[in-house]
């Protein structure tokens, strides 16, 4: 019997990895002799470094960068292992230099704060000489439409002096021109994939500022100056490169940085889910398979829209094999997923107990829930 092992994280409990090892334990305790191969996977949020560099045996790289508000940070991007046939590959994630994660809530300015640390974690990584770059875009604490990203890059975005903007999506509001002359060479050289499950534009009731703005410190009014700001910046991009991407599905991620990576990179932005099973060849490691188990923390009515456990029952039925979800909590929505391709879902919690509890046990609660499974499979006769 060969399983195949792909959960995504629990978050703040156990990395993908770690959740793969205790599934594997938990089956091995009952078939010792079963086949298993570990497949830690993400869906372009945090964690996808850890479990792209895992799964293709690559390695994690620290650089100092700017943090949001200008700070010095060292954050993590990923160089992934041999991959057959492409460019040496890296994974960025936004929120790695760039993240909601690296300040206080008491800090968040949503007005000021800058992507400029992710852009110099891609410098790094053209530096090694990669050539295609993985880009997550989920927990940033930005709304800076990617202007910061692009500087680092050397794009200078200028006010009607001449003079160089300073950092943050309210400073765009005075945004008269953009100067691409000085941008890095090795950009145009590069294939940029963007991981993404959110569909919002950059303006207007769903983009960026209203969506995401107040969960990064905006008020009200500043949502308004901030939409406002996003949406010079798109006028004077239309007008200098002739193309508009503000209206393309993904463009309010991570404060406008996915219109930016769109419109100035010529990125492929595409569901997170399907970037990362494509980078670890997912397709070759369901050769041969009896069983699919994946998972990750809660299981609800949003993991329909692209979270990890629903991409990969939807490329294990293109081989026609049965899924198995395990995750800590089950929500409102979640019999949905059985539509999806996810044939049994098994919360691993025993019972009653406190959130701290059940991520303290969550290893123990995955290896006995394996097991547990295991044990019923062990009834059916072979």
């Amino acid at each position: 019997m060969k399983l195949v092992i792909a959960p995504d994280s629990f978050k703040e409990s156990l990395d993908a990895q770690q959740v793969a090892f205790a599934i594997e334990r938990g089956f091995q305790s009952i078939f010792p002799e079963i086949h298993t191969v570990c497949v830690p996977v993400a869906d372009g949020g945090e964690g996808t470094t850890e479990a792209l560099v895992a799964a293709t045996a690559g390695v994690q790289i620290s650089e100092s960068v700017r943090g949001p508000l200008g700070e010095p940070l060292n954050a993590i991007w990923g160089l992934l292992g041999e991959q057959p046939n492409t460019a040496l590959t890296a994974v960025v994630e936004t929120a790695a230099a760039s993240g909601l994660d690296k300040i206080s809530s008491a800090q968040r300015d949503a007005l000021r704060a800058t992507t400029y640390g992710t852009g110099e974690l891609i410098l790094a990584a053209l530096e090694r000489g990669v050539r295609r770059i993985i880009l997550g875009l989920g927990g940033s604490a930005t709304n800076d439409g990617g202007m910061g990203l692009l500087s680092a890059l050397g794009a200078r975005f200028l006010d009607a002096k001449g003079e160089v903007l300073e950092a943050g999506g309210a400073a765009l509001a005075r945004l008269a021109s953009i100067d691409l002359s000085q941008m890095d060479r090795r950009v145009a050289e590069t294939e940029f994939l963007v991981a993404c499950d959110v569909d919002n534009p950059l303006l207007g009731a769903r983009g960026a500022s209203a969506i995401f703005g107040p969960q990064k410190g905006a008020t009200p009014e500043q949502v308004e100056q901030l939409d406002a700001a996003l949406a010079n910046l798109a006028d004077i991009s239309a007008k200098l490169l002739g193309r508009d991407c503000r209206e393309v599905a993904g463009a309010g991620a991570a404060g406008g940085l996915g219109y930016a990576l769109v419109q100035f990179l010529n990125a492929r932005m595409a569901p997170g889910i399907d970037l990362v099973l494509e980078a670890v060849r997912f397709d070759e490691q369901l050769q041969g398979a009896d069983l699919v188990i994946t998972g990750e923390g809660r299981v609800d009515g949003q993991s329909l829209s692209g979270k990890t456990p629903v991409g990969v029952a939807r490329w294990a039925k293109r081989h026609d094999l049965p899924v198995i979800a395990l995750c800590g909590s089950i929500g409102a929505g979640a019999e949905g997923v059985h539509k999806v391709g996810i044939d049994a879902l098994f919360t691993v919690v025993p019972g009653v107990c406190t959130l701290d509890d059940a991520m303290a046990e969550a290893t123990a609660n995955l290896e006995r829930t394996a097991a547990q499974i295991a044990r019923t499979l062990a009834l059916i006769p072979h």
